[in-house]
């Protein structure tokens, strides 16, 4: 990277970083320059060091070695608190903040600066609204924070940051949750950031978000920095194999769909929860097969709740599925077992909540939820040769790393543990697939493998449900996308229609004027024209 004047220090500076945990070597040697007034992305895949190296500069983790320079000043952060005392700020992807606080109180928790609390309100409120001005972070400091929407809450985290006197601030994939429209305005905001003199730090896996906000690049493979790059000097394709360390395919390959008989479909599917909240209301869908049918919303508006119930997670309220000649409903419920047995394998989104046992080996891991099959189960006893060979072909096909079926589940990396569970399903040979957050966490050569292997699916003719909060995702392969909103389907639209703005706006429970009724198929669940 390009030296700065001796008398303009860079805002951060890195020398020789390493961190050991036990046998992991999670950062070597690194060095890193940010200059003032820039955002700076930090790209890598899993485990290439990035979280370790920001909780470092954050004052997490302590290094084993190396020195951290700020202003041009060598700086020992024992903790967050002298992080923060030394201008630097960090937003987490998962937010830190209490649900039934107002933004006022989040704000100054843990920064009173008095006995008294309404003279720390008082002031706090002053100073809010000034940087909300010069930000353009408006928010309703009096509001609660469990009724603003997600885009409105990262923005008090990131005035939580900078009431602090945040000059660094450091945001880990701040976009996870947003609709096109609010990353965009995040995008703004970063502008007004950086114009106002604060250094950003953006980490993120999504390379067309680095290309469009940052002004240089940071690549880390393997626990080192292997390449810095200015953004407007490099693309998608050159960041992708620096990353992986070979070339990646970014483009999905596939021919038109040939959608057949249906294979499953809802009829006023509703499901209300134990809190009397609707998260289904009168859901109306159906997969054929031989498609992949994407369903995209931002996260909490239903997508989880509506492939829960189709996997027999979650029993109707009201409504009802069909799945072949089966009828599924309040009168009539299923469950997990019930549902496979209907020839619909399952990918869940969370894949350490419920795609498998952290503790229980890749064998077990490979066979969870088929472990009563007469292939891995005999009369008395399991079969652990049969259950075995299973997983190491399931390793060979779906190139699992490192391929030792004995190896406890936890320790494989986040792409290699979502590859042992999608072949587990897959390799089941279901009518129906249910794939939820498929590349959630997920290394981009990985993410490369898995859309290749869907489209192979559809193409053999299984009807797939594909939820994701990733929009690049649902548009590469989804032949239909049907969008959700609190709880409802806004409309659908063909994927060779579909465009981020498009989306963004149903999204939003907006019917955008480039579609027609027709186009934007039943929308009488809830959208807005």
């Amino acid at each position: 990277m390009s030296t700065l004047p001796s008398d303009k220090p860079f805002a951060l500076e890195l020398r020789g970083i390493d961190k050991r945990f036990g046998a992991v070597h999670a950062n070597r040697d690194i060095d890193l320059q940010v200059p003032p007034g820039t955002i700076h992305g930090i790209i890598g895949e899993n485990g290439a060091g990035k979280s370790t190296l920001m909780n470092i500069i954050y004052g997490f983790y302590t290094a084993d070695a190396g020195e951290i320079l700020i202003g041009g000043k060598v700086q020992k952060l024992a903790n967050s608190k002298e992080a923060i005392s030394h201008g630097i700020g960090m937003v987490h992807q998962h937010f830190m903040l209490v649900d039934n606080f107002t933004v006022l109180e989040n704000v100054i928790l843990g920064a009173e600066n008095g006995a008294l609390l309404k003279h720390s309100l008082h002031d706090a409120r002053t100073e809010l609204e000034r940087l909300a001005k010069d930000y353009q972070l408006d928010v309703p400091l009096d509001a609660l924070i469990e009724d603003l929407p997600v885009g409105l809450q990262q923005r008090v985290e990131i005035l939580k940051a900078l009431y602090r006197g945040a000059k660094i601030l450091i945001l880990d994939e701040p976009t996870g949750v947003l609709t096109p429209q609010e990353t965009d305005h995040l995008f703004h905001i970063f502008d007004a950031l950086r114009e106002q003199g604060v250094t950003i730090l953006l980490i993120t896996h999504k390379l067309r978000e680095i290309l469009a906000a940052t002004n240089n690049v940071s690549i880390m493979r393997q626990g080192a920095m292997v390449a810095h790059r200015k953004t407007a000097e490099t693309n998608k394709e050159e960041l992708a194999e620096l990353m992986v360390g070979r070339k990646v395919r970014l483009k999905v390959d596939k021919v038109k769909a040939k959608p057949a008989q249906v294979v499953l479909s809802t009829q006023d599917l509703t499901y209300t929860d134990d809190m009397g909240v609707d998260r289904l209301k009168k859901v109306n869908m159906d997969i054929k097969a031989g498609e992949v049918v994407g369903i995209a919303g931002v996260s909490g508006n239903g997508q989880s709740q509506l492939i829960n119930a189709l996997a027999g997670l979650l029993t109707p309220t009201s409504g009802s599925i069909t799945i072949g000649d089966t009828c599924i409903s309040a009168e009539h419920p299923s469950s997990p077992d019930g549902v496979r047995q209907l020839s619909v394998g399952h990918v869940p989104e969370d894949r350490l909540d419920m795609g498998l046992i952290k503790a229980f080996t890749a064998e077990e891991s490979a066979i969870l939820g088929h472990q009563n099959q007469p292939q891995y189960n005999g009369l008395v006893m399991n079969k652990p040769k049969a259950i075995t060979q299973e997983c190491v072909r399931l390793m060979k096909e779906w190139d699992v790393r490192p391929q030792d079926p004995k190896l406890r589940s936890s320790l494989f990396s986040g792409g290699n543990q979502q590859k042992l569970i999608i072949a587990r399903e897959v390799e089941k040979n279901p009518d129906v697939l249910l794939i939820g957050q498929p590349t959630r966490g997920v290394d981009i050569g990985a993410i490369e493998f898995i859309h290749k292997r869907i489209i192979e699916l559809r193409d053999q003719g299984q009807g797939i449900l594909l939820v994701s909060v990733e929009l690049d995702e649902i548009m590469a392969l989804s032949d239909r996308i049907i969008v959700m909103f609190d709880g409802h389907i806004v409309g659908e639209v063909s994927a060779d229609k579909a465009n981020e703005k498009i989306l963004g706006m149903m999204m939003a429970n907006i019917m955008p004027d480039e579609l027609s009724e027709s186009d934007a198929g039943q929308t009488t669940n809830g959208g807005q024209s």
